[in-house]
């Protein structure tokens, strides 16, 4: 069977024939008239399907049907609203064994990964529809007489979500489940290497929103860059959440802000685990090779630098050295497989330029190192002993593939000095089982990440809580604890009930 088939039988298994269309709105699927998007699946590097885009006219279409939509859909009652993203849950699991292995086709990550990927829609849908109900202002204290003073939170507008690769669904549904709860309209403009994932999820969203008479609320516009930039300078998308490399993350935050548009920005990680002379090495060695290896190193939160102590740096890097040679490449459909290919082949490049960076900066390749050959992108999981941080630049960089840098330090005080000595502020994490080790690492003087785990690694977040970062990864929050916030706007209300006219802070005007 090629590879085209299996994805079409893979879209079959979810009702969906054919997947042409890259442009849904309120009105329904087109082509689209800008440039089509090729699907290269990465296991064979084989194209799979053509997808059409938008133009500008196509784009705007889109953005004027979410504005609509909107002016009706935020004067629905949040629990009402609710009932759109139970729907788009229970389509999920209906369908979740088959958006799964498409993400783990296109995407190139394990079938249990994008098992684990839709999981996390599910997921966010029940967060979401709970949230329906708990949306809290709060009731203030005046210090004028029989005066009532509340806040209260109202519908943004259409939001922007644009979305990264190794992702592809995931990430999407952090938004648009929340946004849509909070009153929002939503336009999806997806990466141009998933097509297939994004036009699956949405068809399953098309159905949920057929249920709810909700046509519109959520919206695709596929396309390219030039699609995010109208999307970062629309003034007509009060808000911009946007999930990239740092440097575009930049361009955005500056177009969206120029505006005076608010952005949620979730960017690079280059994520540390720290390895204290006491921590239970089992438990280490299985969270750090998750974290370097799944996803074949294309997590924003995969695991980049190990700092453990000297007493037991060596055995570590023995008990990661048998662990990578245990690891299965191949296809990710496949059972067995723990590690598929990269994305592209220009993330094989950056694989083997950051290689050659290190060897001359003093690294030495403990295991791994080279591109599988054969067809599709695949490359050996690599670990690099590595000299002192500030000795070895490569490791400032964040390279999206299965590279990690293993360094010896003298103390947990100096580990967290090196873990925070990079540009980026994702995810970390300890593993010790000191009490004062753990709770310094937690502390205002400890880790300066969004994300702080104590013997767990630093890859796999539960949408429970707030996920972003801190530093060059641009400070958004998206998912659970009260992320919500960013999708609304604050109202502060004053009621005077009595018959006086007092003003604030004494003032008398007579």
């Amino acid at each position: 069977m090629s590879r085209a088939d299996i994805a079409e039988k893979i879209l079959a298994r979810m009702g969906i024939a054919g997947a042409g269309d890259g442009v849904r709105d309120e009105d329904g699927w087109r082509p689209g008239n800008g440039p089509p998007i090729v699907s290269v699946e990465p296991t064979g590097a084989h194209e799979v399907a053509r997808i059409g885009s938008c133009d500008r006219d196509d784009y705007d279409v889109v953005v004027e049907g979410a504005r609509d939509r909107f002016h009706e859909w935020r004067a629905r009652p949040a629990p009402v609203r609710g009932e759109l993203v139970r729907a788009l849950g229970a389509e999920l699991r209906e369908h979740k064994e088959a958006l799964g292995e498409l993400v783990a086709f296109e995407m190139g990550k394990i079938r249990s990964e994008g098992l684990g990927e839709v999981q996390e829609m599910i997921d966010i849908c029940d967060f979401a529809v709970g949230l329906s109900r708990q949306l809290y202002g709060l009731t203030i204290a005046s210090e004028r007489p029989k005066h009532r003073m509340m806040e209260q939170w109202h519908p943004l507008g259409p939001v922007g979500i644009v979305t990264a690769f190794n992702f592809p669904v995931a990430v999407w549904a952090w938004n648009a489940a929340i946004a849509a709860v909070c009153g929002d309209t939503c336009v999806w403009k997806p990466s141009p290497r998933t097509p297939l994932c994004s036009i699956a999820t949405q068809h399953l969203a098309d159905r949920a929103m057929a249920r709810c008479d909700a046509e519109g609320v959520w919206a695709l516009a596929s396309g390219g860059a030039d699609v995010g930039t109208w999307i970062a300078e629309d003034p007509r998308l009060p808000l911009v959440s946007f999930t990239g490399s740092i440097r575009i993350g930049r361009e955005v935050a500056a177009k969206v802000a120029g505006r005076l548009g608010r952005s949620i920005l979730e960017l690079g990680g280059n994520n540390a685990i720290i390895v204290a002379e006491d921590a239970d090495l089992d438990l280490a060695t299985r969270a750090i090779v998750f974290g370097a290896v799944g996803t074949a190193g294309q997590r924003c939160t995969s695991t980049r630098r190990v700092f453990a102590h000297a007493k037991v740096v060596d055995e570590l890097l023995g008990r990661l050295t048998r662990a990578y040679s245990t690891v299965k490449i191949g296809d990710p459909l496949e059972n067995g497989v723990l590690m598929g290919p990269l994305c592209s082949e220009a993330s094989v490049k950056a694989f083997e330029a950051a290689l050659v960076a290190a060897r001359a900066q003093g690294g030495t390749i403990v295991r791994g190192g080279e591109v599988v050959p054969g067809g599709g992108y695949f490359v050996e999981p690599t670990i690099v002993r590595a000299p002192r941080q500030e000795d070895f630049p490569i490791a400032h960089d964040e390279t999206f593939a299965p590279i990690l840098y293993v360094f010896s330090v003298d103390s947990v005080e100096e580990a967290i000095d090196a873990q925070n000595a990079v540009t980026q502020g994702l995810s970390s994490a300890i593993f010790t089982e000191s009490m004062r080790h753990a709770e310094r690492f937690l502390s205002p003087i400890g880790s300066d990440c969004g994300i702080a785990n104590v013997n767990i690694g630093t890859s796999g977040a539960e949408i429970g809580g707030a996920f972003g970062g801190e530093k060059d990864t641009g400070g958004g929050r998206e998912s659970g604890s009260d992320a919500w916030k960013a999708y609304m706007r604050r109202q502060t209300c004053t009621v005077n009930w009595g018959g006086e006219l007092p003003l604030a802070q004494g003032v008398e005007f007579v």
